[in-house]
């Protein structure tokens, strides 16, 4: 992920600015610029959680010029759509989009976000290299400014889960031979067998089984397989 700068300009109620910050710690993020903002105080700060040091290093300044300032890529939000050519200052890019095609973006990127009652100006979006909004209901468009720069930080993130380890080929080769074996000392209607694998192989797939989940189930079909020869051999 590139240098995420998030810029607030004109914020009206610090809570709102506190929240800003915990989703920053929460998504990585630690450039936070405030422009013309209301006062910050106990609000924000409770807001912020373990944010609260992103607030302490928010730098407050009375331009967007300056707000951005060694950001390469200037990105504005509004959730005001206007189609049509002749307002190319509101034609936006979905931000899942967005995301997509500044992943590998190397420059440092400030993303701007506008007052909880107005947004950003008009004159304020002309200065962005481009805009950004969230798809929403058409009948009810506008979020929460904290809201709206939580789920930008998010589609912006690129940390990923710590997934457990899958089974191998080599082991769903062995599943499926343990499953076979399983059905055979069962004396599972031979006829009916291979619809029945096809049925377990499907499931299987559908499941995308972990290592730890592997190794459970081969370890019941081969209880089952040695339970079932052993009462044979014992007649």
């Amino acid at each position: 992920m590139p240098h995420i700068r998030i810029v607030v300009v004109g914020p009206k109620f610090e809570g709102n600015v506190g929240a800003i910050a915990r989703s920053m710690a929460n998504f990585g993020l630690d450039d936070l610029v405030l422009v013309n903002p209301c006062p910050i105080g106990d609000d924000a700060y409770r807001r912020a959680k373990h944010g609260s040091d992103i607030l302490d290093d928010a730098e407050i300044v009375d331009t967007i010029r300056e707000a951005v300032e060694g950001c390469t890529l200037v990105v504005g939000t509004s959730g005001v759509i206007t189609y049509g050519d002749k307002n190319c200052a509101r034609v936006p890019l979905p931000v899942r989009q967005f995301a997509e095609k500044v992943k590998d973006y190397e420059e440092p990127i400030a993303i701007l976000f506008g007052r909880e009652d107005i947004g950003l100006l008009q004159e304020e979006l002309e200065k962005c290299d481009l805009l950004v909004t969230i798809p929403t209901n058409e009948e009810y468009p506008i979020l929460n400014l904290s809201h709206a720069a939580t789920i930008v930080m998010y589609e912006l993130f690129d940390g990923k889960l710590n997934e457990p380890a899958k089974m191998n080929e080599h082991n769903k080769d062995l599943l499926f031979e343990s499953f076979n074996q399983l059905m055979i000392e069962g004396d599972y209607p031979e006829h009916r067998r291979h619809d029945t694998e096809v049925l377990f192989r499907r499931m299987m797939g559908r499941a995308v089984v972990t290592r730890y989940e592997y190794n459970v189930i081969m370890g019941v079909f081969n209880d089952a397989v040695k339970k079932i020869q052993g009462k044979r051999g014992a007649l």
